[in-house]
């Protein structure tokens, strides 16, 4: 196949067309260095505009108040599993976990192999992690909150942040990072993989309230691991991520000069769904598998009436140019992610192979 496709894949996902076109003019050449991007030292003063200019970008999107700190980390948003009991829960201490599907729980069973003091608030499993918990059994005394933003296997997300009070929220935002607005003061800890919204694989992108950085201070812990150590040295302790950095940080220039904000991307994703969401529920050929109430516009998950048709269904999408459609192993069926830089013409395309394809199958 020499055309690009219309990509639906869950991540590593697709990426602005613009922005690969802009680092494939870059590849060889990088700012008249006489370098690659992939060559040039992280000490060099062209990389720190680099990192400097994504930290900022993260800055304005997010539109942080000054007592946030934005930090850039290896290992994907897995290891935040363990650094954020690891960092916040000194052996007295409590947090509360809101269970959402698979992310969510591993999140839990991470805390709770460092022996943690972890408990579930609220889960939707009784359903199949088909709807989002509407109360919560929270402790007020509690470091933290924990939640899953979006569930990328099951098709949910979180319409409305829950209330915790003075309890802070620790939230994985992997597949929803930059996709809308978020009050951020709800937050003491927001952290997501770049490889869905924002770049490739292996940066992980953390935002950290500036106090929660000086919990905890006594616990013995690798250096690596403490988010303070990428605080003090500007996400420098070691090497970074140095091309998932400048690939984010052209993802985040795209997201406010192109877009013109997360507005107008929150408006523009809304849509994209809707779209889909229309086409699913007006036959029953096709069956969402999440609670309309609490879907995700992220990812569209549903299967066919005829299950035996879903391999066909996805293979016959992959030969017409849709491709990634595939539902997680654990659960099988079908899933369009429509995350920031999957068009609404890929939407389409899709809505319209999805009609034809009932036409000739139903």
């Amino acid at each position: 196949m020499t055309e690009r496709i219309h990509n639906f894949n869950p991540g590593p996902a697709a990426l602005p067309l613009s922005v690969l076109e802009e680092v494939q003019a870059e590849m060889l050449h990088f700012k008249n260095s006489g370098m690659s991007i992939l060559e040039i030292s992280h000490r060099s003063e062209l990389f720190g505009e680099v990192l400097a200019s994504a930290r900022n970008r993260a800055r304005r999107l997010f539109n942080l108040p000054d007592n946030y700190r934005v930090l850039f980390i290896q290992g994907g948003a897995s290891l935040q599993f363990a650094m954020a009991p690891m960092n916040f829960l000194g052996p007295e201490d409590r947090a509360d976990y809101i269970n959402t599907g698979t992310w969510a729980t591993k999140a839990f069973e991470q805390a709770s192999l460092l022996g943690k003091k972890v408990r579930y608030a609220a889960s939707s499993e009784e359903k199949a992690f088909s709807f989002i918990p509407k109360t919560a059994d929270l402790d007020p005394k509690a470091r933290y909150v924990h939640i899953t933003s979006n569930n990328t296997i099951r098709g949910t997300q979180w319409q409305h942040y829950p209330d915790t009070g003075e309890v802070p929220l620790v939230c994985d935002m992997c597949s929803d990072i930059f996709s809308r607005p978020v009050p951020v003061e709800k937050f003491g800890l927001i952290y997501a993989g770049a490889q869905k919204n924002l770049g490739p694989s292996g940066l992980t992108l953390a935002i950290i309230r500036e106090d929660m950085l000086h919990w905890n201070p006594d616990a013995v812990m690798p250096t690596l691991m403490r988010y303070k150590t990428y605080s003090d040295h500007y996400s420098m302790y070691n090497t970074p991520p140095c091309f998932g950095i400048y690939v984010a940080e052209k993802v985040m220039a795209w997201l406010e000069n192109e877009i013109g904000g997360l507005e107008k991307m929150a408006a523009l994703n809304r849509a994209k769904a809707e779209r889909l969401y229309r086409a699913l529920d007006a036959t029953d050929f096709y069956q969402g598998t999440a609670e309309k109430e609490d879907r995700s516009p992220m990812n569209v998950t549903f299967r066919l009436k005829n299950t035996e048709l879903e391999p066909v269904f996805i293979r016959e999408a992959l030969a017409a140019g849709l491709g990634g459609l595939k539902g997680h192993k654990s659960v099988g069926g079908c899933r369009a992610s429509l995350y920031n830089a999957t068009g609404m013409d890929a939407v389409e395309s899709l809505v319209n192979f999805m009609d034809d394809f009932e036409k000739r199958k139903g």
